[in-house]
C-alpha cells in the first residue's frame, strides 16, 4: 500500500469532515439492476413489434440519460475535491476518469442505435443493440465495484455532508430540468427506484428517515401509482424482477 500523502483543501467555513455515503450504494444497486434488465427486454422483443420496441426504447432513453447524469455529476462534484483533499487519492480517481470516459464512448456508439430499432424493430439491429449494451454493462460492473472500493471510503472521510449532499441536490435540480423532454415522471421513477432498491425489511424504515414528509405524502398520493404504471408497462405479463 502506498504511504498517505499530506492532504490540502480546507472545507468550507462550518463544515466537517465525514459523511454518509451509503446512498450511492443503492444508486449503484439501481444501475446494476437497470444494466442487466435492459439488454433481456430488448431481446424479448419480437421482430417487427415496433410498438413493444417503442417501449422498451423509451425507457433505454432514460437509462442512458441516467448514467450520463450520474458520471457527469461526480466528474462536477466530486473528483477534483478528492484530489484535494486525499492526493494519495489521485491514482483511484484518475481511474475513475478513464473509466467514465470509456463508459462514455460506448454510449456514443450505442445510443444512435436505438432510435433505428425502435422504428423496424428489426432482429439484427435489435441483437447488435442489446450485445453491445451488454458490453457497456460488464464495462460499468468494474467501475462501480471499483469505485465503491476505492472512492467510498475517502469520499466519506474527507467530504463534510453538506458537500456530499450537492450531489442529489445536482441530481435533482437535472431531472426536474429536463423532465419535459425525458417523456416520463422522471422523480417518482427515481424515488420509486431508490425504494426498489432497499431491502424489503428496511424499506419502511429508510423511506421515513430519508423522504421528507411532504415528499413522502406525494409519493403515496401520486408518484407510486405512477411508478407502479411504469413498471407495469414495462414488464406487462410478469411481476417486475426484485432488485434486492
Amino acid at each position: 500500500m502506498a504511504a498517505k500523502l499530506p492532504s490540502s483543501g480546507a472545507l468550507p467555513e462550518g463544515q466537517s469532515p465525514g459523511c454518509d455515503t451509503s446512498g450511492l450504494i443503492l444508486v449503484h444497486r439501481i444501475f446494476r439492476w437497470l444494466y442487466s434488465e435492459l439488454p433481456m427486454l430488448i431481446r424479448e422483443v419480437e421482430a417487427g413489434d415496433t410498438a413493444r420496441a417503442v417501449v422498451v426504447g423509451d425507457f433505454a432513453k432514460l437509462d442512458f440519460y441516467a448514467l450520463h447524469l450520474h458520471h457527469e455529476t461526480e466528474d462536477l462534484m466530486l473528483w477534483d475535491r478528492l484530489s484535494t483533499r486525499d492526493p494519495a487519492c489521485v491514482v483511484h480517481v484518475d481511474q475513475m476518469r478513464a473509466q467514465h470516459e470509456e463508459v462514455a464512448a460506448q454510449l456514443t456508439r450505442i445510443e444512435p442505435q436505438r432510435s433505428p430499432w425502435m422504428a423496424t424493430a428489426d432482429a439484427r439491429l435489435r441483437d447488435t443493440f442489446a450485445g453491445d449494451i451488454e458490453v457497456l454493462r460488464d464495462t460499468l460492473f468494474v467501475h462501480l465495484g471499483r469505485e465503491e472500493d476505492d472512492i467510498l471510503p475517502v469520499a466519506g472521510a474527507v467530504l463534510s455532508q453538506q458537500e456530499w449532499d450537492e450531489l442529489e441536490t445536482h441530481t435533482r435540480a437535472e431531472l426536474t430540468a429536463h423532465r419535459k423532454e425525458l417523456g416520463r415522471d422522471v422523480l417518482s421513477l427515481q424515488l420509486g427506484l431508490l425504494l426498489a432498491s432497499v431491502p424489503e425489511a428496511e424499506r419502511e424504515e429508510w423511506f421515513h428517515t430519508n423522504v421528507p414528509a411532504p415528499i413522502r405524502v406525494l409519493y403515496l398520493l401520486l408518484m407510486k401509482r405512477r411508478y407502479e404504471r411504469a413498471m407495469h408497462e414495462l414488464y406487462p405479463r410478469r411481476l417486475v424482477p426484485a432488485m434486492v
